[in-house]
């Protein structure tokens, strides 16, 4: 009741208390599921322990990184895998054919020598879980003693400085390092306004903010498909990571049974 002629009353009303408060209790519930839905499940195959401490970390992302791992490097008997990462979205599904069970990235240790550990990101991973996926990963190594190396690859129409494009043939190697980093790499710095993107740069600016030593190397290629001139070029990189052999390029069963091109769609030319 007012007190005085004029005076503005607030009124409520309990129906409408409760709609607005069921309608606040649903958004929460949806917000949570959608939460639940993006969320990434990393899971090691046995006591991480023994793998966290002075480790050598190499990831590779994108079609021709994760394959040169497939031909050059896993096609020996001396790594085992110790670890997955699994992410739920659409673009693991569309694009590389995977359901929510299957990995998005597989993690291999070498056997003769525990602290070198190889992640091989097959699976697509979307930008609202690239840090999740970066905090998670990285976070379960050891800082003291972890170094990080990261492949990935890139179109060369997205290279913006043309004198490089037209005074080097692609595929080429171009690279960034944190300020921690003391790796002398075997190829050229990314110049500006060139920036990295995705994975990639989510694990470069947690290393650098970490004070972890890391470099990336980025292939420019015009290449749709996974193909052996540009695997090759990630050789240069290998040159700075220690107790790693790259194997010689295996015979075209051997190759072609880790590139499936035939997966690989592509609209260019309908």
């Amino acid at each position: 009741m007012a007190t005085f002629f004029g005076e503005v009353l607030s009124v409520s009303s309990r129906a409408v208390d409760e709609d607005e408060e069921d309608e606040n209790d649903e958004d929460e519930e949806i917000l949570k599921e959608l939460d639940e839905t993006r969320e990434v499940h990393l899971e090691w195959y046995q006591s991480n322990s023994n793998l966290m401490t002075d480790t050598n970390l190499i990831i590779a992302v994108g079609r021709n990184a994760a394959s040169f791992l497939s031909v050059y490097v896993l096609t020996s008997a001396s790594w085992e895998a110790v670890g997955h990462a699994s992410v739920s979205n659409a673009g693991s599904q569309t694009i590389c054919g995977q359901t929510s069970t299957e990995p998005a990235c597989v993690f291999y240790r070498k056997k003769d020598n525990r602290a070198v550990i190889l992640c091989q990101i097959s699976g697509y991973i979307e930008e609202d879980q690239q840090f999740q996926w970066t905090e998670k990963v990285l976070g379960g190594f050891k800082q003291k003693g972890l170094s990080v190396t990261v492949l990935s690859d890139s179109p060369v129409a997205e290279y913006k400085n043309m004198d490089h494009a037209s005074s080097s043939s692609s595929p080429f190697l171009l690279c960034l390092q944190t300020k921690s980093s003391t790796t002398n790499p075997q190829c050229p710095l990314l110049e500006q306004p060139n920036i990295f993107t995705g994975i990639q740069a989510a694990v470069l600016s947690h290393c650098q903010v970490n004070q972890i030593p890391a470099v990336a190397y980025q292939c420019y290629s015009d290449a749709i498909s996974p193909d052996s001139i540009t695997m090759d070029t990630y050789k240069l990189a290998f040159t700075s990571v220690g107790d790693i052999k790259v194997g010689p390029l295996p015979s075209a069963d051997i190759f072609n049974k880790f590139i499936k091109t035939n997966h690989i769609q592509s609209n260019l030319y309908i």
